[in-house]
């Protein structure tokens, strides 16, 4: 039985842990220390095994190589004499790493790193701990758990809601959802010092579409948050930091907020507001397309400017010679003073050494970095994103193909194969397909779409699990909510694209999971009223027709890139593949390039040059 437990008041437990100075179990001056380090294994259900066998307790260490607080946990708390004790007489240790199996990442989404979680050896769980523990807190800890295992009072087995019979969500919920988009706009989050302004691009393309409609509160808080984000962008290397404290006006008060790009951070467990300067891929590829796609609707220089920094640095630090991308890049080479690093000009940070970077080649973050690519080469029409995104795409394709279009996590995964990898990859060959026209890549997004279908529905019959096994008994697959609304949306525009009432399928139950209204309203509300605007509504659909070598129609194709709305469906059919579907019926038809407006009953003729397509998707046209 899967039990998850929420530790705000804990007995003994958490009164040992919270005491400042709290003694280990075991005096480190008069212990002897164990005769070789910690053992970590790999999370399995053998580890759940061997604990049974030896009456053990399995000690979760979950950490990401970007992770400062988590190597300073290892080469101080772990490395105490009295706690490698402990762990040897009376657990298996397991280490995960965040980055490489996102099963677990998902399950602890919440917690911020090192996250330390204890299970018994049935798998259920007994204690999560988030941030760095010192050597006296974990060890009171491991002691205080082998002296009594059960769970604390606030520990609750997981609910299994009943999922909505509808996908679509009920007029009060979504009302309801709608407001609480509203309040979480720069909320302070409790339990910090300061206030905490997140960002992430669900949020911010939620808000765009919205000022495109009109709406001028949704415009200010969006440009609002991209002059913010600006403060994160590294003025030397490029690319942007994962989160800094910075300070902001507020009527003419000033406060401190931390600005933070993505949900997790790693912590000291005191100081919940220090900066992270780490560049993990998934912050560059999500400020990557914030800024494409606000420099697509505003053309704003800045936004341009922000996104060739992203893109230039990603291509210089974090591309492998064969054009897949690197996992990201820590903070620093060694410990130390981590402003005044960052401060130094390019000289002086490679006089002290470049922070290492993470050289795993994750299949689902190069399907974020691929979609970003694609996302600028729309806005820009910058040829050399396109390639780059093409190159890793077939790098993929190459290296982490699995058997019937699914992907691979890394080169060897211990568990898997995850739902985020074939989403992330789908998701890259729709929108390749959409900036390139070539329909090898809509082929490959179907071929990933039946994969998940095949691999990851959930039995309940709403949603879609996050892993196709149970990696050990503690951990059965389960639905994960952002990556449900993701597919939601992937699912709904590729079955548009595909005429495919299959795919279409697909986005309905998934929607039929975030409908149901715990899960809807259980975090951020973006990710889910996208899900529900790209389900409820058609794209808009615009066809070019014209030959490829023609200037004419390929000025119509980036014209229509780069002026499309967000819910946008963009097809230039080649005539020797056969016109794809809902567009056989053309009026009226032209003998020269132009563009079509289609709806389920044909395509009317909408544009015949580029100035009038822009005006007609935008409503204003451009000089350049």
């Amino acid at each position: 039985m899967n039990v998850r437990r929420n530790w705000k008041s804990c007995g003994l437990i958490l009164m040992l842990l919270l005491s400042a100075h709290g003694a280990p179990a075991q005096d480190a001056s008069s212990s002897q220390e164990p005769p070789h380090p910690t053992t970590w294994r790999a999370w399995s259900a053998d580890v759940f095994a061997e604990a049974a066998r030896e009456h053990k307790l399995v000690l979760l260490d979950l950490v990401a190589p970007w992770c400062r607080w988590c190597q300073v946990m290892e080469a101080q708390s772990y490395n105490d004499p009295a706690v490698r004790k402990l762990i040897e007489a009376g657990y298996v240790a397991v280490r995960v790493d965040q980055n490489a199996q996102p099963d677990i990442a998902n399950r602890y989404r919440s917690l911020a790193l090192p996250a330390t979680v204890i299970f018994d050896a049935a798998g259920s769980e007994i204690v999560r701990k988030q941030g760095f523990l010192r050597p006296e807190q974990i060890g009171a800890l491991l002691q205080a758990v082998i002296d009594d295992p059960s769970p604390g009072p606030s520990a609750t087995e997981d609910a299994a809601p009943v999922y909505s019979e509808s996908p679509v969500l009920a007029p009060g919920l979504l009302a309801e959802l709608k407001k609480l988009f509203n309040t979480q706009y720069d909320i302070e989050d409790k339990g910090w010092a300061f206030g905490v302004e997140y960002v992430d691009a669900d949020r911010m393309a939620y808000s765009s579409a919205m000022a495109r409609q009109g709406d001028a509160s949704h415009e200010r808080r969006v440009r609002g948050t991209l002059q913010a984000m600006q403060a994160l962008l590294d003025p030397v290397w490029g690319g942007i930091h994962q989160s800094l404290v910075v300070a902001r006006d507020f009527g003419g008060r000033e406060r401190y907020v931390r600005l933070q790009i993505g949900g997790r951070l790693d912590s000291d467990g005191d100081d919940w507001n220090e900066p992270h300067y780490e560049k993990p891929l998934f912050v560059q590829a999500q400020a990557l397309r914030i800024y494409a796609r606000a420099y697509r609707q505003w053309r704003a220089p800045e936004y341009l400017s922000a996104a060739q920094s992203v893109h230039d640095y990603v291509r210089r630090f974090l591309t492998s010679p064969e054009g897949a991308f690197y996992a990201g890049q820590d903070a620093a080479a060694k410990a130390g003073d981590l402003a005044a690093y960052f401060a130094q000009n390019d000289a002086g940070r490679r006089a002290a050494g470049v922070p290492p970077v993470d050289r795993h080649l994750y299949a689902r973050e190069n399907g974020w970095m691929i979609s970003a690519l694609c996302a600028l080469h729309a806005a820009t029409g910058d040829t050399a994103a396109r390639q780059e995104a093409e190159r890793a795409a077939r790098w993929v394709i190459g290296h982490r193909a699995l058997a019937d279009g699914g992907f691979a996590h890394d080169n060897a995964d211990s568990t898997g194969p995850y739902l985020g990898d074939s989403l992330a990859i789908g998701q890259a060959f729709l929108d390749l397909y959409e900036v390139t026209a070539d329909r090898e890549w809509l082929h490959r997004a179907k071929a990933s779409a039946r994969f998940i279908a095949a691999n990851f529905a959930d039995q309940s019959g709403a949603g879609f699990v996050t892993s196709k096994i149970s990696a050990a008994r503690a951990h059965q697959p389960f639905p994960d909510r952002r990556e449900n609304a993701e597919l939601a949306r992937f699912a709904s525009l590729l079955a548009y694209a595909a005429d495919d009432l299959g795919i279409r399928g697909m986005a309905t139950r998934a929607m039929r999971y975030l409908a149901t209204g715990e899960i809807a309203t259980g975090d951020f509300a973006a990710p889910v009223l996208l899900a529900e605007t790209q389900y409820a509504n058609a794209p808009e659909h615009i066809v070019i027709v014209g030959d490829r070598k023609d200037a004419a129609a390929q000025a119509l194709h980036q014209a229509a890139l780069r002026t499309g709305p967000a819910h946008f469906h963009l097809e230039w059919p080649d005539p020797s593949e056969g016109l794809p579907p809902r567009i056989d019926l053309l009026r009226p038809a032209l003998n020269q390039a132009a563009a079509y407006r289609c709806t389920a009953s044909g395509c009317a003729l909408a544009a015949s040059d580029r100035l009038a397509l822009e005006q007609l998707l935008t409503g204003h046209s451009s000089a350049n």
